[in-house]
């Protein structure tokens, strides 16, 4: 475990991570995301005082694949009818999602189990006086003991919940071996300039199950 980091083991029944360039159907990527294990992470202990960073990410098992049916909903209200709300004028401020249910193919994965290693670093925003980096690793290995999280943890989608458990030994071997290469994968989203928020990509390699992720290179 690297200076203030953490190994947690996370399964699922199923898991969606959505490629962002399929827009209709859903068509998960092999793996977890760096942006949805930093997700996880988060679901167990965030402040504004620190930020986490995902350093590797071991897939356990080979990637499975299904197809399900999901009831999605295919309209929002819209910002007009908000902005009416915010002003208190009369509006319509609900969506009647009976008459908005879709039905979509999705292809998840079944059966995930990872490991990510993670660590923080102190951000410097709303620090406290004994504000230091041993005192918030305490509380996260105190939270990932006792179960407790801020969210619930899921995997890329709510309905498919993540258990999550604090891995203090080895991490377990891999199923995959030897190198893949699993080309462009989506690495987080760019929220600099929330009015032009973007994806950012990398080049997803494994190694014996194990993708890097501690000097990755990242594309716009």
């Amino acid at each position: 475990m690297m200076g203030y980091g953490i190994k947690i083991l996370v399964e699922g029944e199923y898991a969606l991570f959505a490629r962002p360039e399929l827009k209709v159907e859903r068509y998960s990527y092999d793996f977890i995301t760096p942006s949805a294990a930093r997700g996880i992470v988060e679901s167990i202990y965030w402040k504004p005082q620190i930020q986490w960073h995902i350093d590797r990410i071991h897939v356990l098992k080979k990637p499975e694949f299904t197809t399900i049916l999901r009831n999605e909903v295919g309209s929002k209200i819209s910002d007009a009818e908000v902005r009416k709300l915010m002003e208190q004028k009369p509006a319509k401020g609900y969506l009647d999602t009976t008459k908005a249910i879709q039905q979509r193919s999705a292809t998840v994965l079944k059966n995930v189990k990872y490991v990510i290693e993670a660590h923080f670093e102190l951000t410097g925003v709303d620090s406290e006086e004994g504000d230091t980096q041993e005192k918030h690793y305490n509380v996260i290995l105190r939270r990932l003991r006792n179960g407790q999280y801020f969210h619930k943890s899921y995997l890329g989608t709510r309905e498919f919940p993540a258990k999550v458990t604090l891995l203090e030994g080895e991490c377990p071997k891999s199923e995959l071996v030897g190198e893949q290469d699993y080309g462009m994968m989506l690495y987080d989203m760019d929220y600099s300039d929330k009015h032009n928020i973007v994806p950012v990509f990398f080049r997803a390699k494994m190694v014996d199950g194990a993708v890097d992720l501690r000097n990755v290179i990242t594309v716009r």
